[in-house]
């Protein structure tokens, strides 16, 4: 009795499971451009012309050449590509994670930086390790990847220096206290501080805090952390408001804490910015059991994605933190980078806020025994108050 004939057609390996073959019998994984040509009845060149688009080929060829490739499953070999090109078609997403860091923002900078880069051809080596200077000059003088792009970015960052000799081009998710020589992207959180009060002070709120990121990223001097402080504090001094600015921790019990140790100090205090988005459902739970209802004796202010901000009960006033938008900015000035184009030295994206139902009317009266001529006294400790509470005018 016969037995019956395998396809001649790509399939599984006629000994058992394993990788897929093509019409020849050749495994997909070593099917050459050779191969392809010769599927194609084309010379070696034109599949490469195609691949690469460095020339001109007509529309029927280029066709037949796809459909050959698909036929055989080729891949281009990564090594000889950037031997060919001088590129290695990888980006390096240099991502530290480390204490106080909201992993789900992250991840949506992280997402939006890869699906770019695919839009380039690149992929992307994510490196999470807190190697400092050391990691970045081992990725850029391995010839791993074509350029970088950092985050995580700390005021006096000690990976700077660095960053400014390498021969590889970067950009930076965020700003250091001195950015010459390098390409920088980020929201303005000065900008977003700065909205939140203005938004506050528009509706009649006299006292304000700020609940900020967990105290170690403002230890170690993050400076989107520290951009949005500032501009929170003195834009209420300028507009005559008190405000108080603290950081807070991201587990319930300690914002409960927190909350609770604030309001007992300022009694009067009526609006809440909060930037800390793993914090902001903590907040908005904690404040009924501290007896404030939310907006109508407490208006809250969230600095987060708006999907945060959105699923919030009740849904949150708030400054989108735009990460899929720094993200694509970010790859799209570094391919420009790579290629050899002038960019912008700094991209700061202009903070957009979305009023929801957790902000309301404020009371407008003056702060009681407050003196004009008062003056901002700015704090050194965890929490830094600004006492603003009249404006005279000339």
């Amino acid at each position: 009795m016969s037995t019956p004939s395998q396809p001649t057609g790509a399939g599984p390996d006629p000994t058992g499971p394993g990788p897929t073959r093509d019409r020849a019998g050749k495994r997909a994984d070593m099917v050459t451009i050779a191969d392809v040509a010769r599927h194609a009845g084309v010379a070696v060149s034109t599949v490469s012309y195609v691949l690469s688009g460095k020339r001109a080929i007509s529309a029927t060829t280029r066709e037949r050449v796809l459909a050959s490739i698909h036929a055989l499953g080729y891949h281009p070999h990564a090594g000889a590509r950037a031997l060919a090109s001088r590129r290695a078609n990888v980006i390096a997403l240099v991502l530290p994670l480390r204490s106080g860091m909201h992993l789900p923002v992250l991840m949506q900078f992280a997402t939006s930086v890869v699906t770019t880069a695919r839009q380039f051809d690149h992929d992307v080596l994510l490196v999470t390790a807190d190697e400092g200077p050391a990691g970045l000059r081992r990725i850029a003088v391995s010839a791993m990847v074509d350029g970088i792009v950092v985050m995580d970015v700390e005021m006096h960052d000690p990976r700077v220096p660095l960053l400014r000799e390498l021969e590889r081009p970067s950009v930076l998710i965020g700003f250091p206290a001195e950015s010459a020589g390098l390409t920088c992207v980020d929201l303005d959180f000065y900008r977003a501080g700065e909205a939140c009060v203005e938004h506050l002070v528009t509706l009649g709120h006299r006292q304000l805090a700020l609940l900020g990121a967990p105290a170690v990223v403002y230890e170690r001097e993050t400076g989107f952390a520290h951009r949005t402080r500032a501009g929170f504090t003195e834009t209420a001094a300028r507009c005559g408001v008190t405000a108080v600015a603290q950081p807070c921790e991201e587990n319930y019990d300690a914002v409960r804490r927190e909350l609770a140790g604030l309001l007992h100090r300022h009694p009067g205090l009526t609006a809440l910015v909060v930037h800390n988005e793993a914090a902001v459902g903590h907040v908005l739970a904690a404040l009924p059991t501290l007896g404030r209802r939310v907006p109508d004796d407490i208006s809250v202010v969230a600095i987060c994605p708006d999907e945060v901000a959105e699923r919030s009960g009740p849904a949150l006033t708030s400054v989108l933190i735009p990460a899929e938008e720094v993200g694509r900015q970010a790859v799209s000035l570094l391919m420009r980078k790579v290629q050899g184009d002038a960019v912008p030295a700094a991209t700061l994206l202009d903070p957009r806020l979305t009023v929801r139902a957790s902000t309301g009317p404020g009371p407008a009266a003056a702060l009681p025994g407050a003196e004009a001529g008062d003056t901002a006294v700015a704090g050194t400790g965890p929490e830094t108050m600004v006492a603003l509470a009249r404006r005279t005018d000339s």
